[in-house]
Formats: C-alpha cells, sequence, structure tokens
C-alpha cells in the first residue's frame, strides 16, 4: 500500500516538470510551461519501495492549454537501467532524497500497469493512503492480456504518446506494444484497433470540467 505523506517537496514536481517537458516530441507548449495538476491516480508497489503515480498536467503557455499525462515513478535510490528516463530530483519532507524518473523507462511502472490491466491490482486515489479510485476504467478485449509479461523493452516517443515493448518473461515469445498517451483527450477509445486491454480515467479541464479518456493501451499479441 503506497502512503502519501503530507510534506513539502523541493522542487516540487512541478517545477522538475516545467524544466524537463519542453525536450520531449510530444510537448506543445512555449519554451517556459504554464503547469497545473489537473488529476491522475496512483498504483502500488507490492515492494513497497517505488512509488507511482500517473500525474495529469495542463500546460498554458501555448495558443490553447494542453493536458498531459506524465507517469513517474520516485525511487530512494538512482536506477542505472532508467538513466534515459530520469527527471529530477527533490528533497522530500519525510523520506529524503527522491530520484524521479518517466515510468515508461522505470520496469516497476511497466509491470504494476501490465498488472492492472490483466485485472491483478486497481488503481489507487492519487491524494489518499489505501483508497481505490473508482473513476478509472480498465477494460479488457478478445482473449484479454497474457500473464507473465514484463518490460520496458525499447521506449519511442512519438507526436502525442509513448511506445513501450513489452514481452513474455523468457524473451521467447512475440512482443507487444504498451501505448502510454501524453496528449490527453477526451472521448471514448476507439473500437476495433486490436487492443488487448486499455485504461480510460479522468481529469480537469481548465474551467473545472471534467473530462474523461484512453491513458493507455496495450496492442494484442500474435497467437
Amino acid at each position: 500500500m503506497a502512503v502519501i505523506h503530507r510534506t513539502t517537496m523541493s522542487p516540487g514536481k512541478l517545477e522538475l516538470l516545467a524544466a524537463w517537458m519542453p525536450s520531449k516530441p510530444w510537448y506543445r507548449g512555449g519554451d517556459a510551461p504554464l503547469l497545473a495538476k489537473a488529476g491522475g491516480f496512483r498504483l502500488d508497489d507490492p515492494a513497497g519501495e517505488v512509488g507511482i503515480e500517473f500525474m495529469v498536467v495542463t500546460d498554458t503557455s501555448g495558443d490553447s492549454p494542453v493536458t498531459y499525462q506524465v507517469p513517474m515513478t520516485y525511487r530512494g535510490m538512482p536506477l542505472a537501467s532508467a538513466a534515459d528516463g530520469l527527471i529530477g530530483t527533490s528533497e522530500h519532507g519525510v523520506l529524503g532524497r527522491r530520484w524521479i524518473y518517466d515510468g515508461t523507462h522505470d520496469v516497476v511502472l511497466v509491470e504494476q500497469l501490465l498488472a492492472l490491466l490483466a485485472g491483478r491490482t486497481a488503481a489507487q486515489d492519487q491524494n489518499a493512503s489505501d483508497a481505490p479510485d473508482p473513476t478509472v476504467e480498465v477494460r479488457t478485449e478478445g482473449a484479454g492480456v497474457p500473464q507473465g509479461l514484463t518490460g520496458p523493452g525499447t521506449v519511442t516517443e512519438t507526436a502525442d504518446a509513448s511506445l513501450v515493448t513489452v514481452g513474455p518473461a523468457a524473451q521467447d515469445g512475440p512482443v507487444s506494444t504498451l501505448t502510454l498517451c501524453r496528449v490527453l483527450r477526451p472521448g471514448p477509445a476507439p473500437e476495433d484497433d486490436g487492443s488487448a486491454g486499455r485504461v480510460l480515467a479522468g481529469w480537469s479541464a481548465p474551467d473545472g470540467a471534467r473530462q474523461h479518456g484512453p491513458f493507455a493501451r496495450l496492442a494484442a499479441f500474435e497467437r
């Protein structure tokens, strides 16, 4: 169970993201992002070591507001295998120094997202300890999500998403692609696009209206 501490982080999450996001191909705003938190949810690390958060932020620095999903992990030590995904470090008021990673590069986040898609874990409230978030919707389609998947493999950034390769732990079977939407758009998920499963969740628009749309999908494996 993730414990949410009511404390400070220096620098704060939005400050770190404002310095990091302009370097990403899916970022569409100005040189100096104007970020506001707009929603998100958490997942639990079964080992209790890594914080996992799917944060939603809205940037108003461009011609029109754009809402982004930023999956992040919080660690007490550097993770060498995720060096390319380091967002920055921050001093946590309770836990001390935390290394904050873009979660598409972190095996713990990817594997727990796969567990969510497979129905083996539940989304948690972003701001409360031990509180499931019933607004996060998980859909499985066709044969569903296979068991025993592991990742991440390669991570590819596009103009609106991050594509992460995942496959069987034995590494002797077909791989698939886990897509995390970076630019969030409200609306229903596309139908008949070959997904094994998908995650939809909500966020707040700049005017306070509730929005809901796709966050992630796993392409169906070859059988």
